[in-house]
């Protein structure tokens, strides 16, 4: 069996997320590894923005926007990494990117050269009549190493 020294845990900081961290923690534990978490920035809702500034150039803020949301979102998941793996702080790194959620995280597990990705099978959209959600579904298509679907239990 491979040995798993990196986990990549992907959130998207829905309902889903604490959940998803929770179940990793376990992993981590078991195999002693380093927990890589990732949020990803959406570009679609920075285009948005732009187009929106086209129209309301004094009203949209794209550089605030950015910053605010990624104090935001580095503030959840510290209070997640704080909840649920406390006495792991060390061993979790905390990661946020721009881009195309499901190619920044193949991307991410090239560069970080990760062992084992855990992420939930549903994100922010939670679309009742879809197995997977569209990023979950292409990660576990193209990623070259194993990934690990959350069913929620909530």
């Amino acid at each position: 069996m491979k040995v798993i020294k990196k986990i990549l845990v992907c959130v998207d900081l829905s309902d889903y997320s604490e959940e998803t961290l929770e179940y990793a923690s376990s992993f981590r534990k078991s195999f002693d590894a380093e927990i890589l978490l990732l949020n990803v920035i959406n570009i679609r809702d920075i285009e948005a923005l732009k187009r929106a500034n086209d129209y309301y150039p004094d009203k949209v803020d794209i550089t605030g926007y950015a910053e605010k949301s990624r104090e935001d979102r580095k503030a959840k998941m510290q209070g997640m990494v704080s909840r649920y793996t406390p006495a792991e702080l060390e061993k979790v790194r905390i990661e946020i990117v721009e881009g195309v959620p499901f190619e920044e995280i193949l991307k991410c597990i090239d560069v970080e050269r990760v062992d084992l990705v855990i992420m939930g099978n549903k994100g922010r959209s939670n679309l009742a009549s879809t197995l997977f959600g569209s990023t979950a579904e292409k990660v576990f298509k193209y990623s070259n190493v194993p990934v690990v679907s959350v069913r929620n239990t909530m």
